[in-house]
């Protein structure tokens, strides 16, 4: 077992005025995962015991030599500080639980993905991403501090300009191949009952991403402020983007968790209102659009799937079930339908060369619609191994299908090409669906040299799959 230093041992200076009931309470959840980390022989693979996820790199579920660590006492949200506007919440807490926590204190994280059962640690260690991040950057900037697990067992307190800034720095994007992520210290912000939303319609991607280069340049749009911005693409001759103000007010407001379908509303008409617990959630009832592959936008069959059971989780048990038997692949193959090709995705590509990727997607992949989620970073640097430019203004873009192969084409045909095509424009994809690149390329993209180090200062012995090997190895 290894020793903590007495760095480890000792509370960072922001934590002088917590309550000592619950720094008992954060290191004894803390020194009790560390233990049973320890207790795991060497060579056992490890995973978490998440009741969900939102990965989708599917395993074939025959992993032998697995064990999973018991992480139910970091799913909770630990204190909210409405003065401060921080909160220290466990890294297994879902955004959903987290939001219903801060909203009591009308505030909310800085930025809160879009689907409910996403993770603190989940966005912070993968990536995470919403309509706030053209203002506030993503999940990771807006964290003050991080209590670790690292890989080779030790219990880490990282921080921006602590003795362990590198792992700080170096965690997002590692995917839990570094360390996990136990107890984390978050900002927040203030918010408004609701959201007053304005959807601005473009007949071509060019005038689309320049609208965008203006929000992000003035903060609004038409006289609309821009405290959230977010898109839609039909097609390249059909793109909306929607800007969200807070409001004090709303006239009406609509409701897209019962019949009515939020993304079909974007169509018409231009102006809507929403409780901000909802539009948080916006996407999530019908997983943006893709609850339609499951017939729940069908009047009839939406009558009948039970509200709480329209939620994005429960489409993803239904998507993981499909893989697991393969149950959609046996059927195409008995009624000699094409094989099919899932081309689940989030790339980000530079606001001046994201015209170019939205035409090349809907010419040589063809499906729609597409999510677009204007950000920049937060921070005035670089995270290593994420390495977005500082200062730059990206344009996200979100698909989540199936598309039917060309003959003789097979699994990786139109992935590969998005792949290509992302390096091709100077833009990154993340990591949270398959990958296929080689080692090499992986590396050159990911700053492997960077990642090398951290792997090497935190889990030297290799007691975590390393980052290659999880994201494109599907260990």
């Amino acid at each position: 077992m290894t020793e903590l230093t007495d760095h480890e041992r000792q509370p960072p200076p922001e934590q002088a005025s917590e309550p000592s009931p619950l720094l008992a309470r954060r290191h004894a959840a803390a020194a009790r995962l560390r233990h049973q980390y320890a207790a795991i022989p060497a060579g056992t693979q490890v995973r978490l015991a998440k009741s969900t996820s939102n990965l989708f790199r599917f395993r074939d579920g025959n992993v032998s030599e697995l064990v999973t660590l018991d992480v139910s006492a970091f799913t909770k949200v630990l204190s909210i500080d409405p003065v401060a506007r921080t909160a220290i919440v466990g890294g297994m807490t879902t955004y959903e639980d987290l939001v219903d926590a801060t909203l009591k204190h009308g505030l909310i994280p800085l930025v809160v993905p879009q689907l409910k059962t996403i993770t603190l640690g989940g966005a912070v260690s993968g990536l995470g991403i919403e309509s706030t991040s053209l203002r506030n950057g993503l999940p990771h900037e807006s964290v003050l501090e991080m209590e670790i697990l690292t890989g080779d067992g030790r219990l880490i307190t990282a921080a921006p300009d602590s003795p362990n800034a590198d792992l700080y720095w170096g965690f997002p994007n590692s995917y839990g191949t570094l360390g996990y992520a136990l107890w984390l210290t978050i900002e927040l912000e203030p918010v408004s009952p609701y959201v007053h939303l304005h959807h601005y319609r473009f007949s071509d991607s060019a005038s689309a991403m320049s609208a965008i280069e203006v929000i992000a340049r003035d903060g609004s749009y038409r006289g609309h402020r821009a405290d959230f911005l977010d898109g839609t693409a039909f097609s390249p001759e059909e793109i909306y983007l929607t800007v969200g103000a807070y409001s004090e007010t709303a006239p009406w407001v609509s409701d897209y968790t019962g019949q009515r379908i939020y993304y079909q509303s974007i169509r018409g008409p231009a102006e809507d209102f929403l409780t901000i617990r909802d539009y948080l959630w916006r996407w999530d009832t019908d997983w943006f659009w893709c609850s339609r592959a499951f017939g729940v936008q069908r009047p009839l069959v939406r009558h009948l799937w039970p509200r709480r059971y329209r939620r994005s989780d429960v489409y993803r048990k239904l998507v993981a079930f499909d893989k697991r038997h393969k149950l959609t692949g046996k059927v195409g193959t008995r009624l000699g339908a094409p094989a099919q090709e899932s081309v689940i995705q989030d790339v980000e590509i530079p606001v001046e060369r994201s015209a170019e990727f939205l035409e090349f997607f809907a010419a040589d992949v063809g499906m729609s619609p597409v999510w677009l989620c204007p950000l920049r970073l937060r921070s005035d640097r670089a995270w290593p191994l994420y390495p977005l430019a500082p200062e730059s203004t990206y344009v996200n873009f979100g698909f989540w299908g199936n598309v039917s192969l060309p003959a003789g084409a097979t699994d990786g045909y139109f992935n590969k090409q998005v792949e290509e095509k992302v390096t091709e424009l100077d833009g990154h994809k993340g990591l949270y669906s398959t990958s296929f690149y080689s080692r090499d390329e992986f590396w050159r993209l990911y700053n492997g040299a960077a990642y090398s180090e951290l792997k090497a200062q935190y889990d030297g012995g290799g007691r975590l799959a390393d980052l290659y090997d999880k994201c494109v190895g599907g260990q």
